[in-house]
């Protein structure tokens, strides 16, 4: 298993953030920043100025449940909805939240299959030809690279002494997020709870049947880009014994906001947190 590197250390708002790489898969890991210390005037200026570059696990807040946090389609690690889902997390829940980008996404190089596919799914999109089998089969192709980088990177993460090894985790994504997110919980045992949505079943139908942790899942009652036969067919073939339908009036762009707090009230509940903040 190839060693992760943190290589930026910030924090801000009460969220400390450190980017990491894992050998090509680059992440980041968003956490709750700790107390600043009290510093004698004496020792405070005569002190190095700190750098933002280190190389190695870093010590951390006592240890708290951990989240895999999941981008969609074209987006990256650091994307706007990903940031404000990651904090909402850290600051109302007080987890820690990772997040990495998929194949061919943020830092990470595009393939020769990247770039054919996404020039497709162009060309659908100027012509209003339908883009729902191209993001299926193009997606499932992601998913079948993620997964092992997921599982590596959780491994990575848990040698951490802030996180370790038999915690908690759960596992928030929508749209690729859920592509990738189904079926990494469908063979990831650490993985207690999840919070799925907006994708087709084409694809994800058979992992679904092998999820059984608790399941939150949203769907668009008017999206037009998932008939909502599908998305009801991709909540049903969840095997979990707790599953909750998050049905929305709107279009598949128009979550509300609002499901981000309810997803946070529901994985802290699951992996044993109270929820501090409005959430």
């Amino acid at each position: 298993m190839r060693s992760l590197h943190f290589t930026a250390d910030t924090s801000s708002d009460g969220v400390r953030e450190r980017d990491f790489t894992i050998g090509e898969v680059t992440g980041v890991l968003r956490s709750p920043a700790p107390a600043p210390a009290s510093t004698p005037a004496s020792a405070s200026a005569s002190a190095p100025e700190s750098s933002s570059t280190v190389t190695g696990p870093a010590s951390g807040p006592e240890r708290a449940p951990l989240v895999l946090l999941g981008h969609g389609g074209g987006g990256h690690r650091k994307a706007p909805a990903v940031t404000g889902r990651a904090r909402l997390l850290v600051t109302g829940c007080g987890f820690h939240v990772a997040t990495i980008d998929a194949p061919g996404h943020g830092d990470r190089p595009r393939s020769a299959h990247d770039e054919r596919e996404i020039a497709a799914l162009r060309r659908a999109m100027a012509q209003g030809e339908p883009v729902g089998p191209l993001v299926v089969r193009y997606n499932a192709h992601l998913a079948e690279r993620a997964v092992p980088e997921w599982r590596a990177t959780l491994d990575a993460l848990q040698e951490l002494p802030e996180i370790g090894a038999g915690g908690p985790v759960g596992y928030f994504g929508l749209h690729l997020g859920t592509a990738i997110g189904v079926p990494l919980t469908a063979v990831e045992p650490r993985i207690r709870a999840a919070v799925f949505g907006l994708f087709w079943p084409d694809t994800l139908a058979e992992a679904a049947r092998r999820v059984t942790v608790p399941v939150e899942f949203a769907l668009q009652w008017d999206d037009e880009h998932i008939p909502r036969e599908a998305g009801l067919a991709l909540f049903d073939a969840f095997a979990s014994a707790e599953k909750t339908l998050h049905a929305n009036a709107g279009a598949h762009a128009g979550l509300p906001r609002f499901e981000a707090d309810s997803a946070a009230r529901f994985l802290a509940r699951h992996l044993g947190r109270s929820a501090t903040a409005p959430v």
